[in-house]
């Protein structure tokens, strides 16, 4: 059965403690499949998916080519990788350019997923120290999906939600604290 939404949290350099209070925030319960779009360095190995399980209790895997999203799992995209989303809702591996200097891109992502689950598309845009997430934003918003920034007054470096903001107009500018509140209550009735 193919999913109608889909959750993309993005970010970058101080996000990752905002993406595990999100995600443990939300429930092992959550009906929605989560992309989560982190820019990790490739030569890092880490052991990121089993930070994610044993923080959140949700099944949490790395992103595997041509596999479908499944509700209630945290899927990782892997580095040095963009993750896209096919017409059949499968993901895809791309080893194109980086964009904005990174890959995996969170604007490659949420393009993507946009063309496919349309106004079904939950796009939220965390800390970081560059300008990726912003178009993809735009590009969710134009189709109908759902936009969270950070407000970048909680983010650890503030750039990539401020400049989403001054760039785009996200649906809805949350603290940090509030961001999973919100998805939860968005995910039981839209």
């Amino acid at each position: 059965m193919k999913q109608d939404k889909l959750l993309l949290i993005g970010g970058s350099a101080g996000s990752l403690q905002v993406m595990l209070a999100v995600l443990t925030a939300v429930g092992n319960d959550f009906p929605i499949p989560v992309l989560v779009i982190l820019h990790r360095n490739s030569s890092f190995d880490s052991a990121l998916e089993e930070l994610f399980f044993s923080k959140t209790a949700m099944v949490t895997k790395e992103v595997e080519e041509k596999e479908r999203p499944v509700a209630g799992t945290v899927y990782l995209c892997p580095p040095d990788y963009h993750v896209l989303i096919e017409e059949d809702h499968s993901f895809s591996l791309d080893y194109s350019e980086r964009v904005h200097f990174s890959r995996p891109s969170i604007d490659v992502s949420l393009k993507s997923a946009a063309d496919v689950y349309g106004a079904g598309t939950i796009a939220v845009l965390l800390s970081g120290g560059n300008a990726d997430g912003a178009e993809g934003l735009a590009y969710v918003k134009e189709r109908g999906g759902v936009t969270v920034v950070q407000d970048p007054r909680t983010a650890d470096v503030p750039y990539m939600p401020q400049h989403a903001i001054s760039t785009t107009q996200p649906d809805h500018i949350l603290p940090a604290d509030e961001i999973s509140i919100f998805i939860r209550g968005l995910a039981s009735y839209r």
